[in-house]
């Protein structure tokens, strides 16, 4: 397998206990399937030392850096801030919980020449029943707005080429960004492939995704992007 040049990022908000392991995993991973790689940790305002942490980490590795959110913006916003800051041709994120085996990036790096996005799909997902529920709920609500066929819509562990980010424009700023990531890029054209991948327990730290606040706020979004495309104005 030949190598590419990869930026990857972990979206992180109070992960103090589970950020060395992600930035070791990805400094482990990195070196064999990258030719020239960076790991970006963008900390949202995270209120315990994953800041800290953050800092410490990159003052020790080149390769590695720290972006600060004053405030937190919601993953959506941490993720826009990670495809913004990322530097080479391929953009890879996965959550900062180490719930995901690095080492089956090769997976998605297989594929990668033949489309434009390889995105995973959980086997086996470590996560309460409601949480499945509640995905399995999703995923067949936006397939049947967008004709969107992904069978793990948020799986966080995605590979995207630069020029989809390029071609399209992201405005969620919450748990929606996946969503409109995938809806936008298949509306403009782009070729998505699905890999199946691991899924492990949170071993630190707590979830958010599942709170009312975040799923209401996701609902609000994504009728507000359905209705934007319906009238032909989103991107």
């Amino acid at each position: 397998m030949k190598k590419h040049n990869i930026s990857l990022f972990y979206p992180m908000h109070n992960e103090e206990g589970n950020i060395k392991e992600a930035v070791r995993a990805a400094l482990e991973v990195l070196p064999a399937v990258a030719e020239n790689y960076e790991v970006i940790v963008v900390d949202d305002g995270s209120k315990d030392g994953t800041g800290k942490i953050a800092d410490e980490l990159a003052s020790k590795d080149e390769h590695v850096r720290a972006v600060h959110h004053p405030v937190n913006r919601g993953y959506g916003g941490a993720l826009k801030t990670g495809f913004k800051e990322a530097r080479y041709e391929l953009v890879f994120f996965a959550d900062g919980d180490n719930q995901f085996d690095l080492g089956e990036m090769s997976k998605l790096l297989e594929r990668i020449d033949d489309c434009d996005m390889v995105i995973g799909r959980r086997v086996d997902r470590k996560d309460p029943f409601h949480r499945k529920l509640n995905a399995h709920a999703w995923n067949m609500l936006v397939r049947i707005l967008f004709g969107l066929k992904v069978k793990d819509i948020d799986c966080a562990f995605k590979l995207i080429r630069r020029r989809v980010l390029e071609g399209i424009e992201l405005e969620a700023t919450g748990a929606l960004i996946s969503t409109e990531l995938l809806v936008k890029a298949h509306k403009a054209g782009f070729k998505m492939e699905q890999v199946p991948v691991h899924h492990r327990e949170r071993l630190s730290g707590e979830q958010s995704g599942a709170d009312i606040r975040v799923i209401a706020r996701a609902f609000k979004e994504l009728f507000k992007m359905y209705c934007s495309l319906k009238r032909g104005t989103g991107t």
